[in-house]
């Protein structure tokens, strides 16, 4: 029977990720897929239902081969388990979310103590990078799930082992990780500070003899998982052998991975991006940063395997995606959970200290007054920057409603303030973000969604073309496929704005009296009649028309 104390620290861990839950799921049901890759992995989805074909993704008629179809797997359970419910396509990010949160609760639990989890969990979930990640609907959840599971396999079992299960297990993990987004391998990079640490006598390092199958076990484990997913796509492509398949298998194992990490395409940054990124998307833990520095030395010098196993890893997988150009804020993500691990045994006791709780007050105060004041001044001054995104959302006014909705924002913090009280300001300060975090959505998703995802845009477009019209997408994006009200015709997703276009009038051209044309407005020419041209207003910031078949030049061929 479990004692008093292991009562109280599961009910604490209860309630912990009861409000984790509230937090995450806010909003959940209240909006579509939104831009810029939620609409695509949906589309995706619900493609694989429709067509029963699992292990080739298409978006539209083309092959999508950015990414491995993990993701799009869960989402079409979600989809099909639910009946097709609104809010499905979220619900692979929120039960990663809790889940990784639960990892960290009891690698802690295990390496310290049930509070240490806590407090180690605590900062995950205060942390603005990881909210925002997990409340949309990327492949970054789940991947930093596989990752955060590899972690806990490999840790307990180099610290609290000899555990070979644990450890195949986080080897798995880490193979399910790259079959959901490539990098999951880094998981395994955990195994370079342990044997650092094994080869020089560190304490509490778990040493074993004559183990080496079944530490090989491991890469068999790993390469397992991957083989879940390879294996039948290779034999599926190699089946079809044709050129669409086997560039999708070109594409998908060397130029999406290794070529992606060698000699980057897209998202340029400097060396330093990351360092940045840590300042502005991890409040408000690195904050805490500083004051755990000196115990950290200690450790060190201690050589506590405990926090410097996870530090080490830390630290290297910022070294592994410093190195190649492209960057996004997005990558080091996985890092966050073990930083958490590493400094919550000093953060608790840092939270005893009363100037800190003083501290996190009035911080709390100011969140609130910067809120109100902000929203305040958007409601009643009405100035140009408001105006400007209450256009680019296509609100009325000038968005008054979404400026209450910040006014409320700080409202909670000072609820917050109030009830926690100089005494208990860190709660305050937690209780104010959490507060903030559940009004945002409930009150901006119905405000913010008809045209986020193009709802709005494509019941415009079904109304315009009439109950007999065909509509064919032309410099589309996944959106508008996915928001579509009846079977569209689409001309490739990554071929050029003019060979689609051209493509698009030959198919019109064969019922001009019911076809209709819905393209990106980048993507008109000068063979376009202006004065024809049904506009539809803007979606995400971009503008729509509809062309039907009058608003084409006869005999005009656009130059090149």
């Amino acid at each position: 029977m479990p004692s008093n104390d292991e009562r109280t620290f599961r009910r604490e861990f209860g309630w912990f990720m009861a409000i984790a839950l509230i937090v995450l799921a806010a909003g959940i049901g209240m909006r579509d897929p939104w831009p810029p890759d939620e609409p695509r992995f949906a589309l995706v989805a619900r493609q694989m239902l429709e067509s029963g074909q699992w292990l080739f993704p298409h978006r539209g008629m083309e092959l999508y081969s950015d990414k491995p179809p993990m993701l799009m797997w869960t989402e079409a359970f979600w989809m099909w388990l639910t009946g097709g419910w609104r809010g499905a396509f979220l619900l692979t990010s929120l039960f990663s979310g809790l889940g990784t949160l639960a990892l960290v609760w009891h690698l802690g639990r295990r390496l310290w103590s049930p509070r240490v989890g806590l407090v180690a969990a605590g900062l995950l979930l205060a942390t603005m990078q990881f909210v925002d990640v997990i409340r949309h609907a990327q492949i970054d959840p789940l991947n930093l799930f596989w990752i955060t599971l590899g972690n806990t396999g490999i840790l307990l079992h180099c610290l609290r082992g000899p555990n070979w299960r644990l450890y195949w297990m986080g080897c798995f993990a880490a193979g399910l990780g790259v079959i959901t987004k490539g990098v999951g391998v880094i998981a395994l990079l955990m195994l370079v500070p342990y044997v650092a640490m094994r080869l020089r006598g560190w304490p509490g390092v778990v040493s074993t003899r004559g183990d080496g199958w079944r530490w090989a076990g491991g890469a068999l484990a790993f390469l397992l998982a991957i083989a879940l997913w390879l294996a039948p796509m290779l034999i599926g492509a190699y089946g079809f052998r044709t050129p669409e398949y086997l560039a999708y298998v070109q594409d998908i194992l060397f130029r999406q991975t290794a070529e992606r990490y060698a000699n980057s395409w897209q998202h340029e940054e400097a060396p330093w991006y990351f360092g940045i990124v840590i300042l502005t998307h991890w409040i408000p833990t690195w904050l805490l940063v500083p004051f755990v520095l000196r115990p950290w030395r200690e450790a060190l010098r201690l050589r506590e395997p405990r926090v410097w196993m996870p530090l080490t890893w830390v630290l290297l997988v910022l070294v592994f995606f410093s190195i190649p150009s492209g960057k996004r804020e997005i990558y080091i993500l996985p890092a966050l959970p073990m930083l958490a691990l590493a400094m919550a045994p000093y953060v608790l006791d840092l939270l005893k200290a009363r100037w800190l709780q003083r501290l996190a007050f009035w911080v709390t105060i100011a969140c609130a007054a910067i809120f109100a004041a902000v929203g305040t001044w958007a409601l009643v001054k009405a100035p140009a920057a408001a105006r400007r995104i209450a256009q680019g959302y296509e609100l009325g006014g000038h968005g008054q409603a979404l400026w209450v909705c910040v006014i409320l924002v700080g409202a909670g913090f000072l609820l917050a303030a109030v009830i926690g009280r100089p005494r208990r300001g860190v709660a305050a300060l937690l209780g104010g973000m959490a507060l903030a975090w559940i009004i945002w959505p409930l009150g901006t998703y119905p405000l913010l969604d008809a045209n986020q995802s193009t709802r709005q845009l494509m019941q415009e477009a079904d109304t315009a073309i009439g109950p007999d019209g065909q509509l064919a997408l032309v410099l589309w994006r996944e959106e508008l496929m996915y928001q579509a009200r009846r079977p569209v015709a689409e001309f490739g997703f990554a071929r050029d704005a003019a060979s689609q276009l051209r493509d698009a009038r030959a198919w019109q051209a064969a019922d001009p009296t019911h076809r209709w044309i819905l393209v990106n407005d980048h993507a008109l020419d000068e063979c376009v009649v202006k004065d024809k041209i049904v506009a539809l207003g803007q979606a995400n910031r971009v503008s729509f028309s509809l062309l039907p078949a009058a608003a084409s030049k006869p005999g005009c061929t656009p130059t090149p």
